[in-house]
């Protein structure tokens, strides 16, 4: 956060951009990671006042928020996704398999990490430079709320 405070003055003459990757479970908090999606909550309320506060000097904010990506934080056996199987008493397998119809994507899977990234560097870019203060999902409508 410091250093995400001390950007903007540096952002301006470039008319630049700052773009946080928070999470969907900022807007649902649940009984998951208390501790993370408190933070991501925080993080995406931090880049909404940076947005107001550096808007006017020509700093764009914005933060896109991944639903669940398939990365090793689930698949790994000592990963997150491994230590909720065990906690559930299900097979890790089992888990990975049902973790989509669970966590609701219309897209019936997981987000893939290479589909992130593309909306970050479009919002860093100056084709986005209309775009600030917005909260972006990656989560294949888990999240349908408006």
């Amino acid at each position: 956060m410091r250093t995400t405070r001390a950007a903007p003055p540096h952002l301006a003459d470039a008319r630049g951009a700052i773009v946080s990757v928070s999470s969907n479970g900022a807007r649902v908090p649940h009984a998951g990671p208390v501790p993370y999606t408190t933070a991501k909550a925080a993080l995406t309320a931090f880049g909404k006042a940076l947005a107001e506060e550096f808007g006017p000097q020509g700093v764009r904010v914005d933060s896109v928020s991944p639903g669940p990506v398939r990365t090793a934080l689930w698949e790994a056996a000592d990963g997150y996704g491994g230590e909720l199987a065990k906690s559930l008493g299900l097979e890790h397998d089992q888990l990975l398999a049902g973790l989509p119809g669970a966590m609701g994507p219309v897209t019936g899977r997981l987000v893939e990490p290479a589909e992130v990234p593309g909306l970050v560097a479009h919002l860093a870019s100056p084709l986005a430079a209309s775009i600030t203060g917005a909260d972006y999902l990656v989560d294949g409508a888990s999240i349908r709320t408006v």
